[in-house]
């Protein structure tokens, strides 16, 4: 029937996935993964951590943004080394390092050394997000880059739903310390995987050479920092709800944590969905994120008051699945343009300038939220988080949409010399 037929943006032939992208895909799905879990469990058992130590919900934020803190010091150092040694040397470094920070968290003695293992847990996981991206760039074509970049970060809302579920398991089962034992155990397996199986990067493709000035000149690019807001609006949202929901439910609303983590698979169901959905989305729109973004973001914010002020468990539970699904699908639209312009030499660093929006979100959103929550009530810190989308939507609209505005944006910088485009090979 004509009337259900999709628009035509969405309905270009999608270039199927090669036998090496696929591997890449999945390796590359499996860090994620595992990175994630590693991230989501302190939070997951921050009652129960909190009681060991008698941390207040300041405190227990803290523990939390220290990790962001060191996330994103070390994004554009990432970026750095994924263009100095490679995008897999660096991939396998960020997983050997992190899972034994992992193993570190369950032998801290106080919350200082809390502290300190997880910074390092932070600075190592920092590295990984730009070398990822650059792996999957030099082995994938522009059509098909952001729907694979989609599959692999998808696995973070589904990390999202396993680390709830089987993490407050695990801490009742062997105690929560042992449970990032079992985790770090886990990552270095991928490690191993990672380091045998990756597949070589396709062929060089013409682009500029690189030189001194080229990491200044990325730097300066301040088209990549307004990217980097919009990143920042939608992880206000995601690290401030994935943060404070397992102890809002515990403290507000009587639910146990293993209840808890079941009723969070719902959000982060949805939010997998999403992010796949915002991956092809971005690949056929070809950038354009405002399309994407502004609907998107618009129901976003509204849900979070839902959300917040819903008497109810089950309208908060729905308020907060509509509010993470909406700005989840905003997730790869946001990358979609700087992926799509800038050429695989200046992709790790160009994406770790990116990223870092999202870490400044990490760092100031857990704190933040735990501080309004003490003061006045986790329903006033939920619809704080409504700013973020806001944010999201002004910046999307100002961005340039595609990748043809993109170097435009940039040469209107007489010292700032635009990148080439990638052009795939006939």
């Amino acid at each position: 029937m004509p009337f259900l037929r999709a628009p035509a943006a969405l309905r270009k032939t999608r270039p199927r996935m090669s036998p090496p992208v696929r591997t890449t895909v999945a390796l590359l799905f499996a860090a994620w993964f595992v990175d994630y879990v590693d991230r989501l469990a302190v939070t997951t058992v921050l009652p129960l951590i909190g009681d060991e130590f008698d941390l207040d919900l300041g405190q227990q934020g803290l523990l939390v943004s220290v990790f962001f803190v060191a996330y994103a010091l070390c994004q554009i150092p990432g970026g750095l080394l994924a263009d100095r040694f490679g995008a897999g040397r660096v991939t396998c470094w960020a997983l050997l390092a992190w899972s034994l920070f992992t193993a570190g968290t369950g032998l801290a003695w106080s919350f200082a050394v809390l502290l300190v293992v997880r910074f390092a847990f932070g600075a190592a996981e920092g590295i990984f997000p730009a070398a990822s991206m650059k792996a999957l760039v030099e082995r994938t074509s522009r059509e098909e880059r952001m729907g694979a970049q989609g599959l692999i970060m998808s696995s973070n809302a589904l990390a999202a739903v396993a680390a709830p579920l089987a993490v407050p398991v695990l801490a009742a089962a062997i105690g929560w310390r042992a449970t990032f034992w079992v985790a770090a155990a886990a990552g270095l397996l991928v490690y191993g995987a990672v380091r045998l199986w990756l597949p070589a990067p396709r062929p060089p493709l013409a682009a500029d050479a690189a030189g001194s000035a080229r990491v200044r000149d990325v730097l300066r690019m301040g088209v990549l920092w307004r990217f980097a807001g919009m990143l920042f609006g939608y992880a206000t949202v995601t690290w401030g709800l994935s943060t404070w929901i397992p102890s809002y439910l515990f403290a507000e609303r009587g639910v146990s944590l293993t209840a808890a983590g079941v009723l969070m698979a719902v959000p982060s169901l949805g939010a997998a969905a999403a992010t796949l959905i915002g991956g092809r989305l971005a690949d056929r729109f070809e950038g354009h994120h405002r399309k994407v973004i502004v609907p998107a973001m618009a129901v976003a914010a509204p849900a979070l008051f839902l959300m917040a002020l819903s008497p109810g468990l089950t309208g908060a539970v729905v308020g907060g699945t509509i509010a993470v699904f909406a700005a989840s699908l905003c997730y790869m639209p946001i990358f979609a343009v700087p992926l799509r312009s800038l050429p695989p030499e200046q992709v790790g660093l160009g994406s770790a300038v990116v990223i870092i929006g999202g870490q400044i979100a990490g760092m100031t959103s857990p704190p933040l939220l735990g501080v309004i929550a003490d003061a006045f009530s986790f329903e006033a810190a939920f619809c704080v988080l409504a700013l973020g989308p806001l944010l999201t939507i002004a910046l999307a609209v100002t961005t340039p949409q595609d990748s043809d505005a993109f170097l435009a944006a940039l040469r209107k910088r007489p010292t700032d010399p635009a990148p080439r485009t990638e052009k795939e090979p006939s």
